[in-house]
């Protein structure tokens, strides 16, 4: 598609449309989703699954130019440029990086002049050294807690596997804080189950990890796809009083037989995003 088609989906228009209800429900309770919440989304998934289906062509780091972005759910929202740059800069978790085509230029005036991309989580075959920040043994910026979390229903399947697996999402996305202890990328806030792991043990093993621009951090687990559960430096559960289910890489409990749990909203198997973590095919970055 010419640029000059998608400049008339990404114009800087005087009155911004953020106010514009929108008939879109939310999975959660059925309340409409707003424009810059719907906005969000569509650019994770192009940006993320489906830039090539769309003939976009992203650069080594990731970056697609902005006024290309006319595709399904974009197209129709019709945004403007303030309003792309709005969901930028205001998304809680830093989803996305908008910058000038040409840094040393004044800053655009149009969608032409900007590349934008998505900080992490793709299932698109990127180059992991010009996207993200290698994580290396020894630094002055090594992590000094890394926690991935995941939910009752995908435990037994990660378990059977042998540690956690990318999936779909090429990358085990993981944090350097639960949610208690402030914002969170890299973790879903209604994760049952913390994973701490040992980074250290597991850089020395050769197993590589990155942090993203918006702080998450990730590894596609090391060879075979898997990080192991002897790099589990600490399993317990956020939502019920289960004490201690693993220890430096040992069981310690299962999770009780009488435990009621099920897949969250979006990860159920059959659904869009797939089920589980752990293998089996059940399908979660981060």
């Amino acid at each position: 598609m010419a640029s000059h088609e998608a400049h008339t989906h990404l114009e800087d228009k005087a009155a911004p449309r953020s106010s514009r209800p929108s008939g879109r429900r939310g999975g959660r309770g059925g309340r409409p989703e707003g424009r810059e919440v719907q906005l969000s989304k569509a650019l994770s998934r192009l940006l993320r699954h489906q830039a090539e289906n769309a003939g976009i062509k992203l650069d080594e780091e990731g970056f697609a130019p902005l006024d290309r972005l006319s595709w399904g759910p974009i197209k129709s929202l019709s945004p403007s440029l303030q309003e792309v740059k709005d969901v930028v800069e205001t998304n809680a978790k830093k989803r996305f990086t908008l910058r000038p085509a040409d840094p040393l230029a004044p800053e655009p005036p149009s969608a032409a002049g900007y590349l934008i991309r998505a900080n992490q989580g793709h299932s698109l075959k990127v180059d992991e050294a010009a996207l993200f920040e290698p994580i290396l043994l020894g630094a002055a910026d090594l992590p000094g807690k890394v926690v991935h979390g995941t939910y009752f229903a995908f435990w037994k399947a990660i378990l059977e596997s042998g540690g956690l697996k990318p999936m779909s999402r090429g990358h085990i996305h993981c944090s350097d804080r639960t949610p208690e202890e402030g914002a969170v990328s890299g973790m879903r806030r209604d994760a049952e189950l913390l994973v701490e792991i040992d980074i250290e043990a597991s850089l020395k093993d050769g197993v590589t990890w990155w942090r993203s621009d918006n702080g998450v951090i990730l590894t596609d687990g090391g060879e075979g796809g898997v990080l192991e559960t002897k790099y589990f430096k600490m399993v317990t559960s956020r939502t019920a009083d289960l004490g201690v289910l693993w220890e430096d890489g040992v069981k310690i409990a299962d999770l009780p037989a009488d435990l009621k749990f099920r897949a969250p909203e979006g990860k159920r198997p059959g659904g869009r995003r797939g089920g589980g973590e752990g293998g089996g095919g059940r399908h979660r970055r981060s």
